[in-house]
């Protein structure tokens, strides 16, 4: 059996136990149930501390190995222009499907403030981490670090990533036998790498048994009954996101047969929709790229890294969506403008948020704020807590699903042949 079909069925017996717990009402076996919580978060840690070491040496052997500087800034450039087209497009399908549906106009408004009561403090507190976000300037000032190592160990990517492809293009500039010594360091780091995963993958299956099980036990479907049509605008949109852009640029723009490509990549949204974090989910992403699709380590390596910390289209989405439906709750219309506003700001945003679980809610105050939602801002992020954590996991497996699409668009730009399995061109 592979791993992606136990991985599912970990998955699937997770939401029954966890669901069976919640409903029969037994307070022991929920709290049995939610203990199984720590062995999914230990199997988190276990992926996570890899990151770093495969980021940094997967990354710098990546740039070096390019060799000529023009080909790192022209791979860097595509990658980027990619990402933040594919965000906005990811925004548009949001503040479209929410206007053809609007899910807040159906919310009691006796609900809205039982809700709105229960959950205000986590509200506070993800509107405190916001008030704490750096401005744009300030966030561009961070992507260069004054230490490293400090980066590294504060698991800041995006600092750390250029860093490591400065870096990487100053070990392409020295003489061989020096360049062959540094890479023949990093390349023993990244193979160590790789076997690290290779054994913490054998615990995947069960680690999402336990994430996944402990979740529904404790969280339980009385606020998602509450949410439903909003929960499933956000739904409906990444699907559509990934079945019309990503089949799409998966079929034009890499060669690629979408079927067979997603077929071949299941274990890296799976995992990410278990983890919620792109960044957790980095070293099977990278591995999935590779080994299913044929991208090669040089675009691997550098793409992926900056697709972790950038690349939020199911972010992106979501935040839409979110918009849309609190100003539907307080009839407050959002025109051509506002909507405007909120495709670029979300985009914006989207490249500041961090790869890991809930990210998104904080960028989604940035954005409510943006269009003046701001006295609403309070009550209407309390209002989708209830259902953030089932999202997260879901736009983060989107989130993932684009990495590794972005990867094979730009290895087939680069004119790599990519894995006969999913290919329909040569």
């Amino acid at each position: 059996m592979s791993l992606p079909t136990k991985i599912l069925m970990g998955l699937v017996a997770g939401l029954v136990v966890g669901l069976i717990a919640n409903l029969s009402g037994i307070e022991q076996l929920q709290t049995l149930i939610g203990g199984l919580q720590p062995f999914g978060t230990a199997w988190i840690r276990l992926i996570t501390m890899i990151v770093i070491p495969l980021v940094v040496a997967s990354l710098l052997v990546g740039t070096a190995s390019l060799g000529d500087l023009r080909k790192v800034g022209r791979i860097g450039g595509k990658t980027l222009v990619y990402y933040m087209t594919t965000t906005a497009i990811a925004v548009t399908i949001g503040l479209v499907i929410s206007q053809i549906i609007e899910p807040g106009s159906g919310i009691d408004p006796a609900t809205r403030d039982a809700l709105s009561a229960e959950l205000t403090g986590q509200a506070q507190g993800s509107m405190l981490l916001a008030a704490e976000k750096p401005s744009t300037v300030e966030t561009l000032l961070n992507m260069i670090p004054r230490n490293p190592v400090a980066a590294a160990a504060n698991m800041d990517l995006l600092p750390l990533i250029v860093f490591t492809i400065i870096f990487g293009a100053a070990v392409a500039t020295l003489q061989e036998d020096r360049k062959n010594a540094v890479l023949n360091f990093f390349n023993g780091v990244n193979d160590a790498s790789m076997v690290v995963i290779n054994w913490v993958m054998v615990l995947a299956p069960y680690a999402v048994f336990a994430l996944i099980s402990a979740i529904v036990a404790t969280f339980g479907l009385d606020l998602l009954r509450s949410l439903i049509t909003y929960a499933l605008v956000v739904v409906l949109g990444l699907a559509l996101h990934v079945a019309v852009t990503y089949s799409l640029a998966a079929r034009f723009l890499a060669g690629l047969s979408p079927l067979a490509f997603f077929k071949s990549i299941m274990k890296a949204p799976l995992i990410a929709f278990s983890t919620s974090s792109s960044n957790a989910t980095l070293p099977v992403t990278m591995e999935t790229a590779e080994d299913e699709v044929g991208v090669s380590k040089q675009v691997s390596s550098f793409v992926l890294p900056l697709g972790a910390t950038i690349n939020m289209d199911g972010t992106a989405l979501y935040q839409a969506v979110a918009v849309m439906f609190i100003a539907q709750i307080y009839a407050i219309p959002l025109g051509f403008g506002a909507q405007l506003t909120v495709v670029l700001t979300a985009t914006l945003a989207s490249v500041g948020a961090a790869g890991v679980p809930s990210a998104g809610i904080i960028t989604l105050i940035i954005v409510l704020q943006s269009v003046g939602l701001g006295d609403q801002v309070e009550v209407g992020i309390a209002l989708i807590l209830g259902v953030d954590r089932i999202l997260d996991m879901l736009r983060t497996s989107v989130n993932v699903t684009g990495d590794i699409t972005a990867s094979a668009v730009i290895a087939r730009s680069e004119g790599e042949v990519l894995a006969p399995a999913v290919s329909v061109s040569r």
